[in-house]
């Protein structure tokens, strides 16, 4: 029977309360499919400020290291919004993707037929539904280069440096168009080309590389362009490859089109199996405790994990579905559309019927 060693960084906020979701998760499709889990945990973020004053400890990062797959929860509080920059929580968040050199970031933004009714987009628009995945560089540009602040003529200022390598740029987009071979065969390139030397050194290098990959599409587009498209067109797009920071602001606004960014998962990936996993919301400390976050990002996540990192895709398409055929009769509050005939349910019962739908 194989058997898999998972690090799980509960982290902040309600990152203990859904992790508990998609563990239980885990274990019944471990249960069912025959293959063994073992949990390691370890403290990341503002849970990890308080106890060993630093959002990532060395030995969280060597429990990583020692894992087959990362499942993290949420990271960051208003409790540390005022501590510097270099420890605070989601100092945390950005050590552990540069320590285990995550630097490709999957988002899949799919909405499901029972959720076209909490979706702000028109349901003409979305159409039968949607299937968008994202790609997002992780470890390089605006949020890992040189930044700094002064003074100058009395006067306060502050920069962030944005700096990407060829190399860089090559592994993502091969990473991408890997991705869109083995789907609708389109791939659109997201930069700001007609401002920034970044964005014109991205796109030149993504042009170099399609030429290996000549049965996929390639397009590009501007990213306030692309910010508008999502709303207007979104079913154009298949797949989408941009920088950090487009890719962190362009995910967040896809997932609304999903009916609550609650929906959405995420996988962090480097050039082995190993991957991080975790749900694109945040930490959410506002609900923290009250049982009504939404676990089917961090549920969703485990699939992304057992398809991308532990080779279980039947597992993960069987918790996919169980999760898909939930959301028909029963929603978390963020979902929740009054008259709509479903359920409403807590964090926990979620789970629960995601299970027992397993």
């Amino acid at each position: 029977m194989k058997k898999y060693k998972i690090a799980v960084l509960e982290g902040d906020g309600i990152g203990p309360e859904i992790v508990t979701q998609a563990k239980k998760v885990l274990d019944k499709a471990a249960e069912k499919f025959r293959f063994e889990i073992e949990y390691s945990s370890a403290l990341i973020g503002g849970e990890a400020i308080d106890e060993c004053g630093e959002p990532l400890p060395e030995k969280t990062v060597e429990i990583c290291k020692n894992a087959d797959s990362i499942l993290l929860g949420a990271v960051g509080g208003l409790k540390w919004d005022n501590v510097a920059a270099n420890i605070r929580p989601e100092a945390g968040l950005l050590g552990i993707r540069k320590a285990l050199n995550f630097y490709g970031n999957l988002r899949p933004v799919v909405i499901f037929p029972s959720l076209k009714e909490a979706s702000p987009i028109k349901s003409e628009i979305i159409g039968d539904g949607l299937d968008i995945m994202i790609v997002r560089e992780l470890t390089g540009g605006i949020y890992f280069g040189e930044k700094g602040t002064g003074e100058e003529n009395g006067i306060e200022y502050a920069y962030d440096t944005e700096k990407y390598s060829v190399f860089e740029i090559e592994r993502i987009a091969k990473m991408a168009f890997e991705l869109a071979q083995k789907r609708g065969k389109k791939l659109c390139s997201v930069d700001k080309a007609n401002v920034m030397n970044t964005s014109r050194l991205w796109r030149k290098t993504v042009n170099a590389l399609a030429k290996d990959y000549s049965n996929v599409e390639l397009s590009h587009m501007y990213v306030d362009n692309c910010a508008m498209q999502l709303v207007k067109n979104p079913a154009q797009f298949d797949v989408i490859v941009t920088s950090n920071m487009f890719g962190d602001i362009l995910s967040d606004e896809a997932s609304m089109i999903s009916g609550s960014i609650g929906m959405l998962a995420s996988a962090s990936l480097n050039e082995s199996s190993v991957g991080l996993y975790e749900p694109i919301h945040g930490s959410a400390p506002d609900i923290a405790g009250r049982g009504t976050a939404n676990p089917s990002a961090a549920i969703l996540s485990v699939a992304m994990m057992l398809k991308y990192s532990l080779d279980e895709s039947e597992a993960a398409d069987t918790i996919e579905k169980a999760v898909e055929q939930a959301l028909e009769t029963s929603a978390t509050h963020d979902i929740y559309v009054a008259d709509s005939g479903k359920k409403l349910v807590s964090c926990e019962e979620m789970g629960n019927i995601v299970v027992n739908l397993i």
